[in-house]
């Protein structure tokens, strides 16, 4: 649908996703209802940002009625399909949308979606540097955002034909949707959200979306190092693309690393990418993310010149292995984005130096048992903090003496873990910040927590 003239739209949660389809609803002439389990004291800020437009505010609870005549019901980001009213438009037979689908409908130009359990701020970010490169002498403008900065919605009427849209998108967003980006792009599909998708079979069915729904003319790239997404391989009718270190098998087009260079293969040649000291970021994990970077450059048309420049000096992104400080010889890491146990393993790993590993927040249902092994080999000091220290230490089962770790700090929140770690950390340590549970249970969110993270360290003294 791209007319939604009188349209009677309910929109269920009022963050950044729901007030973005508020205003651009609103705008192109429908009759929108926001509605948000919390008080109207609770969400001044949101309202007054929609102050110029036409729209009915239901707050406090999720009432069944408000399904009554309405066309549509969109999902912010936050909502789960579980949810009762959301089950009710379903047996109602009230189609589900969201932002991301909405802005696909109505977007004007090419656009890459890439989704996985982790890796895909970096990626987007990197790729959306790399076509800032390309159309820097140019008149085209590159849009990035998605489940990443503001959602693109908010400024789908101003792009052209020529531009590019590079999405983030989570599996909150794909569960509801139909419709999928010209390059689809699947990174890896790891144990996540499972306190929101319940099984691993629901979440990966989420992920499973961006590429089922695309077309025969469309591009998909995955993962083939990892497993969750190499058996996703054969699920869009559109060209397949692979990214990752093991080998590419004959009739296999993608790219791939070789001695000190990435390549890629297509059913034509092998062309050389980049130099892979162009990469300055950590850990194996980014040399996955870089070559997913660069398979979606490619057969976006972006050449290698601009792989390069975008690059050069691209150290990560905010609260992705984030050196925040290096302080009486102790280099201190924000890897507030690591939600997951999954997540914080692959930190770990990017360290050879002796870690003090801070680890805690709010569990999501996830197995903790890898990285409570990892921790063993690899981490010195663990100072857990949060809803989920009392869980990660059962399965840690406690300090064993001569072994790793050699101790364990308890702590109830963030702060007094920084305190913690910075009593036993020593010159040459890492104190890294990598919690593997969500902020939830003290902050509003993973950015404000590693906010919080990088201002204790610095005022450490």
């Amino acid at each position: 649908m791209t007319d939604y003239s009188n349209k009677k739209i309910l929109i269920l949660g009022a963050a950044r996703q729901g007030l973005a389809l508020a205003r651009y609803l609103t705008n192109h002439g429908a009759v929108v209802t926001i509605n948000d389990k919390r008080m109207s004291n609770e969400l001044l800020e949101e309202q007054f940002s929609l102050v110029d437009l036409e729209v009915e505010w239901v707050l406090g609870a999720h009432y069944s009625s408000l399904l009554n005549d309405k066309d549509i019901v969109c999902l912010s980001g936050g909502i789960p399909l579980s949810l009762p009213i959301v089950r009710e438009a379903q047996r109602r037979g009230i189609p589900l949308s969201n932002d991301t689908q909405i802005f696909l409908e109505a977007v004007p130009c090419r656009t890459i979606g890439i989704t996985g359990s982790a890796g895909k701020t970096t990626t987007t970010t990197l790729v959306g540097r790399m076509a800032q490169e390309d159309f820097s002498k140019t008149e085209k403008k590159v849009w990035i955002g998605g489940n990443i900065g503001d959602p693109l919605l908010n400024y789908v009427d101003e792009m052209k034909k020529d531009d590019l849209a590079i999405l983030e998108i989570s599996s909150f967003q794909l569960d509801q949707m139909s419709i999928s980006p010209d390059i689809a792009v699947v990174l890896n599909v790891t144990p996540n959200h499972l306190d929101r998708h319940e099984t691993m079979e629901a979440y990966t069915a989420a992920k499973a979306r961006i590429l089922k729904n695309q077309k025969a003319d469309d591009i998909a790239i995955v993962g083939r190092d990892d497993e969750g997404a190499w058996e996703m391989r054969n699920l869009s009718p559109g060209t397949l693309f692979t990214f990752g270190s093991k080998p590419l098998v004959k009739g296999e087009s993608g790219s791939y690393p070789l001695s000190d260079y990435f390549y890629f293969r297509d059913d034509r040649m092998d062309v050389q990418l980049i130099a892979s000291k162009s990469v300055q970021l950590r850990g194996s994990h980014n040399v996955q993310n870089v070559l997913a970077a660069c398979t979606i450059a490619i057969v976006a048309g972006i050449p290698s010149q601009a792989m390069e420049a975008a690059l050069k000096d691209f150290y990560g992104v905010e609260h992705r292995l984030e050196l925040v400080r290096t302080w009486k010889g102790v280099s201190w890491y924000n890897d507030s984005i690591a939600t997951a146990p999954e997540r914080s393993m692959a930190a770990v790993r990017s360290f050879d130096e002796p870690v003090v590993l801070v680890l805690g927040g709010r569990d999501k249902n996830l197995p903790w048992n890898s990285l409570a092994e990892l921790i063993r080999q690899r981490v010195d000091h663990v100072v857990l903090f949060g809803e989920a220290a009392q869980k990660i230490a059962a399965t840690l089962g406690g300090h064993r003496q001569g072994e790793r770790p050699y101790t364990i700090s308890h702590c109830i929140g963030l702060k007094d873990a920084v305190e913690a770690a910075a009593k036993v950390a020593e010159k040459g340590d890492v104190v890294l910040l990598s919690p593997g549970g969500t902020s939830f249970d003290e902050f509003k969110d993973f950015a404000e927590r590693g906010e919080s993270f990088r201002k204790w360290v610095l005022e450490l003294s």
